[in-house]
């Protein structure tokens, strides 16, 4: 069990926010398969101050199998942050989350994301307007690496924000393992999150930063006390990892990765969702980057995934899974992904 505020979810797990990736399609997918909580992904708060066209693209009405869920906010300026999360809250989002972790260039050059880590006052200044605008019964949240970077500064300015989301009434932190200066090169550093879960007591902290596996979830758990775990990276073309976690940290066995036709009956679901949310048209190219994703699974994953970069439209999308997705072909055992492009074969060592 893991509780937000108000909401409890019987798995502690969720879907994190994923910048390009986690719109309606990919996190109702995630949901069929075991995800009991997700995020959209992250919002610029000045993209939905104003009605009109940019609004709905950002924030699209929300669908009825898409709850509970999360919208992640990221901005600079107190005001326009709590604005924003207001409109959010109006819109349907059961939880605001505050995004202190972007450590993307352009990110950082325009004060926003991780930036903020390094600017307390402001960055406290933004948790107090956001809690203030929105309603008490609405949990907002807060996402944030463990610092701008190694320095004794950088992880003085990590506890002080830390400490006062939870003075202020957060329902959760989430921490990622790495500093924003590492983006995602080198471990992330769970034993940190151990240290600020610690720190938290019995307040809610969740742990993110290499996750691929079910195993790596139980073991982040183990480690660290964290009360639960956001997966990012790694479930995406891969939502049987929610069904995974799930068996697992129910005591169960590791089911086995799921066979060519499963695989190719949940792609086709993913799409039909896109088409709804997108149109016919411009399904195809949304798909792409998840066709790419969802072919490290399949035991020919090269020629899978060079079929789904050459798919432009929707009716060559569904002529590869026609053939590469055909439930009457014998074809080998699924392959069960490990890390970031790490591939092993079902029943192999890991």
């Amino acid at each position: 069990m893991l509780r937000i505020g108000g909401i409890e979810l019987d798995v502690p797990v969720g879907q994190a926010a994923l910048s390009g990736y986690s719109d309606g399609p990919m996190r109702r997918i995630a949901r069929r398969l075991g995800a009991p909580y997700a995020l959209h992904e992250v919002v610029l708060d000045r993209s939905i101050l104003r009605p009109g066209k940019l609004r709905r693209r950002t924030i699209p009405p929300l669908e009825p199998d898409d709850h509970p869920i999360g919208g992640q906010l990221m901005g600079a300026e107190p005001d326009e942050f709590a604005a924003a999360a207001e409109i959010m809250v109006a819109h349907g989002y059961d939880v605001i989350d505050i995004n202190f972790g972007c450590p993307v260039k352009k990110v950082l050059g325009r004060c926003r994301g991780g930036y903020l880590l390094s600017d307390p006052d402001t960055a406290l200044a933004i948790l107090r307007a956001v809690r203030a605008a929105v309603p008490p019964a609405v949990p907002v949240t807060l996402k944030m690496r463990r610092g701008m970077d190694d320095t004794v500064e950088s992880e003085r300015a990590f506890f002080r924000i830390f400490d006062a989301a939870w003075d202020l009434g957060f329902a959760a932190v989430a921490v990622h393992g790495r500093t924003v200066r590492q983006k995602y090169v080198g471990p992330s550093r769970w034993d940190f999150l151990a240290r600020a879960k610690r720190h938290a007591g019995d307040r809610v902290v969740l742990g993110s930063g290499d996750l691929f596996t079910a195993e790596d979830v139980r073991r982040m758990l183990a480690e660290t006390g964290v009360d639960g775990v956001l997966l990012a990276r790694g479930c995406i073309g891969n939502p049987w990892l929610f069904r995974e976690t799930r068996a697992l940290l129910a005591g169960g066995p590791l089911p086995p990765p799921p066979d060519v036709p499963e695989q190719g009956r949940v792609i086709r679901a993913h799409f039909d969702l896109t088409v709804q949310a997108y149109g016919e048209a411009k399904a195809a190219q949304v798909m792409r980057k998840f066709g790419i994703k969802y072919a490290e699974l399949h035991p020919h994953y090269r020629e899978v995934r060079t079929a789904f970069v050459r798919a432009q439209t929707p009716d060559r999308w569904q002529a590869v899974l026609d053939e590469w997705y055909d439930p009457s072909r014998p074809w080998p055992p699924g392959v069960r992904k490990t890390g970031p492009g790490l591939l092993v074969a079902a029943g192999a060592c890991q």
